[in-house]
């Protein structure tokens, strides 16, 4: 169910068609998906978008470029937070996860619900967007780009001589998203604890989930503890010293429940 206080706009991109890629899923509602076996693709959702009468429009984020509420065959341009999935046949195992190597724009969570095997709960639900480093930032905050996409280096991509794992390494940038949200994709091969197994499961993908942050210490410490402001301020002085500024910056005060989240499900029945 939408619990947002906003509508959501979610894209999808994969193969075979679903029957539809995007739509409008209001505050209170829900969808689902029956999808065939070995069926692969992503998730997202659009925020701040604007759709005329006849479906034509753009979003704020996580834009699909197809100018319509449908995204046509497109995927979403980052900064966006994904949910991958590449199903199996029968009972092979399916293969989820949540990636943030495009980058944040919403927290989301996937469950697995009714199957075998690990079936693990992943996602990010911590609000990225008031911790991305400045450098990093979409104008308006309601973004955080990877490194990747702020800045285009290899090093960053894991492109060039950088096309491996033992080469490409966490960066600082990726290891702010990491520590935030430990089960998510933070860098192109951070496969070990990012990737998820689950054998003839349905799947729910949240929107915005109300269980936020996911730093055990901020849960912990409450709002406005000396902790909460560390966590708020440290993506900005580690980020300083990946660029070799050395800006002193003042913590302030963030309370977590001024933050308001609230969830939006729709149900991914494989079949």
């Amino acid at each position: 169910m939408n619990k947002c206080d906003h509508t959501v706009w979610p894209g999808i991109l994969g193969k075979p068609d679903l029957g539809t890629t995007g739509f409008e899923l209001k505050r209170g509602t829900t969808n689902s998906f029956d999808a065939p076996t070995a069926w692969s693709g992503r998730f997202w959702a659009r925020t701040g978008c604007n759709f005329d009468d006849s479906g034509h429009g753009t979003c704020k984020t996580g834009d699909c470029n197809s100018g319509e509420v449908n995204c046509n065959g497109n995927g979403a341009a980052p900064p966006a937070t994904l949910a991958e999935f590449t199903l199996g046949s029968g009972s092979q195992q399916d293969y989820y996860d949540v990636s943030l190597v495009d980058g944040y724009n919403v927290p989301m969570l996937v469950e697995a619900s009714g199957g075998s095997g690990a079936c693990a709960t992943t996602g990010c639900g911590a609000d990225m967007n008031r911790r991305c480093p400045s450098e990093l930032r979409v104008d308006g905050g309601d973004a955080c780009q990877s490194a990747c996409g702020a800045f285009g280096k290899d090093e960053y991509c894991c492109g060039g001589a950088f096309n491996s794992p033992s080469v490409c390494k966490p960066s600082v940038y990726s290891e702010i998203f990491k520590s935030a949200c430990p089960k998510s994709y933070s860098y192109a091969f951070d496969d070990a604890s990012s990737t998820f197994t689950c054998a003839e499961a349905d799947y729910t993908i949240t929107f915005c989930p109300s269980s936020f942050p996911s730093l055990k210490s901020l849960i912990e410490s409450g709002p406005g503890s000396s902790m909460e402001e560390a966590a708020v301020t440290t993506s900005s002085w580690i980020a300083n010293l990946a660029t070799g500024e050395s800006i002193i910056t003042k913590p302030f005060s963030l309370s977590i429940y001024a933050l308001f989240f609230v969830a939006l499900t729709f149900i991914f029945f494989p079949i």
